[in-house]
């Protein structure tokens, strides 16, 4: 099975295990878990777009698979926060490469970061996806991951 029919795969499966749950949290919990399952993946979460004390928004982690992680990151900062901003997918082959680039981990070797957008096309979030491998993510990860995102663009409240 190739990665793009495994993606293909995943999508359908996804859509029956988050079928009829409103709770955006316990969606985001399930998503990761089983994404993680899925593909093997190091470490597999969201960051949640929020306003700080400051009133300032900020993305702030949400629900996720692995190691420990940054609480919050700024717009614009690491993969996480460039993503954010520019709304569109970032694939890092080598985190070391990345200006910027936040280490969470030392272990974090390549990056895929895509936004999580609302029906309404507001970045909401993003989907950060660590591999422990060089070059892990490719175009069909690109693909399959914004299916993923685009999926749960409804429950964004």
């Amino acid at each position: 099975m190739t990665k793009s029919e495994k993606y293909a795969h995943f999508i359908e499966e996804f859509r029956l295990l988050i079928e009829g749950e409103t709770d955006t949290t316990a969606i985001l919990a399930n998503t990761a878990a089983a994404l993680r399952e899925a593909f093997g993946f190091f470490w597999v979460g969201f960051y949640v777009v929020r306003p700080n004390d400051e009133g300032l928004d900020e993305l702030v982690l949400g629900p996720f698979q692995g190691s420990v992680a940054c609480y919050r990151i700024r717009k614009g900062r690491g993969v996480c926060g460039s993503a954010w901003e520019r709304a569109e997918s970032i694939v890092v082959p080598d985190v070391e490469e990345f200006p910027g680039h936040i280490a969470c981990s030392s272990l974090s070797r390549s990056e895929i970061v895509v936004p999580a957008f609302d029906e309404a096309g507001t970045v909401r979030g993003v989907l950060d996806i660590d591999s422990d491998e060089l070059c892990a993510f490719d175009e069909a990860d690109r693909e399959g991951l914004e299916q993923v995102c685009a999926t749960l663009a409804r429950i964004w409240n």
